[in-house]
């Protein structure tokens, strides 16, 4: 393994370590463009350099921390409203509406986003409340978005996006609905904002956000990253999220099938999948 090799092994690592994220042979040809302005901002031109760096004491003069920026910096936070809507379509039409039966008497629904990115999933779920003020008038409707990113949650707090991004996935009419132009840019309205919040979590590293498990579990295309023995450690984190009669949304590409024996798919509903109890005896058993 020559000296380049070597570093962008050592910047795999990092990633890994930090996020739990595989960085494959087939994502490495990204790490240079990726990491380009860290480059100019050190005055550095290549891998191998940045590597140097890094093995430098941590907090440099202005306080940064190097290593996280390189992590951020690599991170994959493409998303849009209402990804895969063909899949999100099912909320509003089956899911939500089956647990509003489950929990009419608490009237109570907590919904988590594993993954968020910069928060365009999380306002999506409150949209869809909001377009049905009506129907969840006197309901509690938490939605909690985190990441494994900083930067990402930061950006998904504010609630302000750029022209392109507020076109990719909304309509005109959502757009004037929901948000409000200012010379900033889309600045997500109150009446949706007031739903949702946001912290930092690695779904790796700790149990769950909630003080409880959730009725409804979004982890849209964060697993695809992940080797299989990472992937194992998720799914437990995951089960033990979701209530016994609530369910997991995965991304259009992933599924459970083959992966883990904590959650069965649903019946008919493609992405969305139910946790697998454990008896007092020990033995998986899915719901009825």
């Amino acid at each position: 393994m020559d000296a380049s090799e070597a570093s962008h092994q050592i910047i795999a690592d990092l990633l890994e370590a930090r996020t739990g994220q595989h960085l494959t042979e087939s994502r490495r040809w990204r790490v240079n463009s990726a990491l380009a302005g860290i480059f100019r901002a050190h005055g550095i031109s290549n891998v191998d350099q940045l590597v140097c760096l890094l093995a430098a004491p941590p907090g440099g003069p202005d306080g940064t921390d190097l290593a996280q920026d390189v992590v951020e910096a690599l991170l994959n936070n493409e998303t849009y409203f209402f990804r895969d809507k063909p899949t999100f379509d099912q909320l509003p039409g089956e899911i939500l509406p089956e647990l509003a039966h489950r929990r009419r008497d608490v009237r109570r629904l907590s919904i988590w986003s594993a993954g968020c990115s910069t928060g365009q999933e999380v306002y999506s779920l409150a949209m869809l409340f909001a377009e049905q003020a009506e129907r969840w008038q006197g309901w509690t409707i938490d939605i909690l978005g985190t990441d494994v990113s900083h930067r990402a949650v930061s950006a998904a707090r504010s609630g302000l996006y750029s022209q392109f991004e507020v076109q990719r996935g909304l309509g005109v009419t959502q757009m004037l609905r929901h948000f409000e132009e200012t010379p900033r840019g889309w600045q997500v309205r109150d009446d949706v904002r007031q739903m949702v919040r946001f912290g930092h979590h690695n779904l790796l590293a700790s149990p769950h956000p909630g003080r409880n498990p959730f009725d409804l579990v979004l982890c849209r295309n964060v697993l695809l990253y992940f080797e299989r023995a990472t992937r194992n450690i998720a799914f437990a984190r995951l089960s033990g999220a979701v209530m016994p009669d609530g369910y997991l949304m995965l991304g259009a590409g992933e599924t459970v099938v083959g992966q883990t024996d904590r959650f069965v798919p649903t019946a008919r509903r493609a992405s969305f999948f139910e946790p697998v109890t454990t008896t007092g005896a020990g033995m998986l058993q899915k719901r009825a």
